[in-house]
């Protein structure tokens, strides 16, 4: 039993070309190291001994760069191409991460984060692009899914190390190591990966796009749904803005004790997704009923955060979040490719991308003020019934789709 379970997990790894492991290989040593993100409230609040405030602000300005980076990095991958982009963006950022650690100002950090983040977040189109150029067409949708396993790898693994590095050399040795891991992620891909034009294939589309808008401003089931998807992605980003203080200052974690509660995020990622979406798609589920089911369970995670005598209930927190996770993000991503046109699916995913960085901004800001007014609590109250108007929102709108089409 466990052998053919095994082996049927397995199989879904075959297939893949040369270039995408190596691709899948570089995103987990820099997401590995990528562990300023997880502690950056925590180093501007503790270590730095900025107010809930400023601590928001620096966030909006790291979403603001992540917003301009994307779409830049898209725009320039068609121009000049994504092999170009992909190692500017990582060698660059990896240069300015060992830099950043010295400016300690508040509208200092505010610029460099802004700067350092459009610089960052130009790597993630070209990346996607990329899978474009050295995936079979048959194993696209399965590359994305493998990048993106890599990527809860290196996060299982790097908020704990991260957490080991603060409580042995303190914060400054995070920019160290993510900078590090930034530049020698791109020389492996440099060195191991020859440029590839991205071929086209005759048809990408996961489903039947007949009778769609022909512009996605004028598909207003689609506007509906990147709503839902800026809220669902907003209350999933208190994960790293403001979870990370509660922990510290309601229960009195350590950062290695809040490292190895989302590395239990990122294995349970990496372990149950890929059977999740494998058994979901065999089953012909509905992408929009998962993603409803995806935006109710990171709703609960808060109203769970509620019940705060036993230390235990961050571990059901976190179970929350990260099957809450795995039903939203891969199956609303699909649902937009599948949304978009013949020709249109750029347009589509740039959309859909950059709702996930104006979700970081609003993440940020809205979660530190609520607490610096009311407390945490409050916040919870608030981000658990804005999941829940989020999933009445996508229940209307898929009973919507499907009347449409009978």
């Amino acid at each position: 039993m466990l052998r053919r379970a095994f082996t049927r997990y397995i199989s879904n790894f075959k297939g893949f070309s040369r270039e995408i492991w190596i691709l899948a290989v570089i995103t987990f040593i820099n997401r590995a190291g990528t562990m300023v993100l997880p502690f950056l409230s925590k180093y501007l609040k503790e270590d730095l001994h900025f107010t809930y405030n400023q601590v928001g602000w620096v966030m909006v300005c790291f979403g603001l760069g992540s917003m301009i980076g994307s779409w830049l990095g898209g725009k320039l991958s068609d121009k000049i191409g994504f092999y170009r982009i992909m190692i500017f963006s990582l060698f660059t950022s990896g240069l300015l991460l060992f830099f950043i650690q010295y400016i300690t100002t508040f509208k200092g950090l505010c610029l460099a984060m802004f700067g350092i983040m459009v610089i960052a977040d130009m790597f993630r189109p070209a990346m996607f692009v990329s899978l474009g150029a050295y995936a079979k067409p048959e194993n696209r949708t399965r590359a994305l899914t493998l990048v993106r396993l890599a990527v809860n790898l290196g996060f299982a693994a790097g908020p704990a190390m991260a957490g080991l590095i603060i409580m042995g050399i303190g914060y400054k040795g995070l920019f160290w190591v993510d900078g590090t891991s930034c530049i020698t992620a791109i020389l492996i891909f440099w060195l191991l990966v020859k440029e590839k034009k991205k071929t086209v294939a005759p048809d990408t589309h996961l489903e039947n796009t007949e009778g769609k808008a022909k512009s996605v401003m004028n598909d207003g089931p689609y506007w509906v749904f990147l709503f839902c998807t800026f809220v669902t992605t907003m209350i999933f980003f208190q994960l790293f803005t403001t979870l990370p203080l509660y922990h510290k200052e309601w229960y009195g974690l350590t950062e290695f004790h809040t490292g190895l509660l989302m590395s239990l995020n990122g294995l349970l990622v990496f372990f149950l997704e890929m059977p999740l979406v494998g058994y979901f798609e065999k089953n012909n589920v509905p992408k929009l009923k998962i993603v409803i089911w995806g935006a109710v369970l990171l709703s609960l995670n808060f109203f769970a955060l509620l019940f705060n005598v036993w230390a235990g209930v961050l571990v059901i927190s976190i179970l929350f979040i990260t099957f809450g996770e795995m039903l939203n993000f891969p199956f609303s991503n699909s649902f937009a490719i599948s949304r978009a046109p013949r020709g249109h699916e750029g347009r589509y995913m740039a959309l859909y991308t950059m709702s996930f960085s104006v979700a970081h901004i609003a993440s940020s800001k809205t979660g530190m003020e609520i607490i610096a007014r009311w407390g945490y609590n409050a916040n919870w109250v608030f981000m658990g019934c804005l999941g829940l108007v989020s999933s009445v929102i996508l229940i209307v709108l898929n009973n919507k789709l499907i009347n449409s089409k009978n």
